[in-house]
């Protein structure tokens, strides 16, 4: 009866030897139990790293692949950046050559205006009637009633001039001078050049000042010279240049 309750204990024995000759052999009793929980541990243990190493194996792949990614997205926004700095000069660039453009047209625009108007006031100048009826010299008297007149008397040969730029309006009979040239020179001046010579021009010339209107032959010295400014009859001596 005692022998059956007397309990079973079973042990492991671990032999240590060396190769040393004076080396005894050294023994280490370790108990069934105490065993199976050093291994169960040492499990747990190696299972804890072997786990620890699988979870940094994915965090550094995680973390690897973010890096690429940002890496990725980096080097776009590099390439994004560079193409905007391509379009920014290129756009500057165009620009540039636009108001160069526009400068140019601008000093074309107003080197043309001002040319423009220099010859608007040469064709203005030359359509006022300022200068001598007449290519040569002559005496001259002016009767200043209701339709003031200047009469020249001048030589054979002298031509009677167109005094302005204009066109013929009108060439009739005179019944004191023999024929009449009217011209109109656009600017509300009207100028009237009487003589009994042949004359030189017809309705719808255009004439400018020293065209031949008249050539003063023998017996025709006298010649009548009379001004209208907006349809009333004026003194020519109001706008005849004179020198001498």
């Amino acid at each position: 009866m005692l022998r059956d309750k007397h309990k079973h204990r079973i042990s492991h024995v671990v032999l240590v030897t060396s190769n040393a000759t004076d080396a005894g052999v050294k023994q280490f009793r370790i108990r069934s139990k105490s065993l199976w929980v050093l291994v169960v541990a040492l499990c747990i243990v190696i299972g804890v790293m072997l786990g620890y190493i699988v979870y940094e194996e994915k965090i550094w792949q995680a973390v690897s692949g973010r890096s690429e990614e940002q890496l990725a997205q980096i080097q776009r926004l590099e390439e994004a950046n560079a193409a905007l700095a391509a379009d920014k000069l290129s756009l500057e660039t165009e620009i540039a050559g636009l108001n160069e453009t526009v400068q140019i047209l601008s000093e074309t625009v107003s080197q043309k205006t001002k040319s423009e108007s220099e010859l608007l006031g040469q064709l203005e100048k030359q359509s006022l009637p300022t200068e001598f009826p007449l290519n040569g010299s002559a005496s001259m008297e002016e009767l200043t009633d209701d339709k003031p007149i200047c009469i020249f008397t001048a030589s054979t040969g002298v031509m009677v001039v167109a005094t302005a730029r204009g066109t013929v309006t009108a060439v009739s009979d005179d019944a004191e001078y023999g024929h009449s040239i009217q011209v109109d020179h656009g600017n509300g001046y009207v100028t009237i050049y009487r003589n009994g010579g042949e004359p030189q021009v017809k309705n719808g010339d255009s004439v400018v000042g020293g065209t031949a209107l008249y050539v003063i032959g023998e017996g025709h010295e006298k010649v009548g010279y009379q001004m209208m400014k907006d349809g009333g009859y004026i003194s020519p001596m109001e706008m005849l240049a004179i020198s001498g």
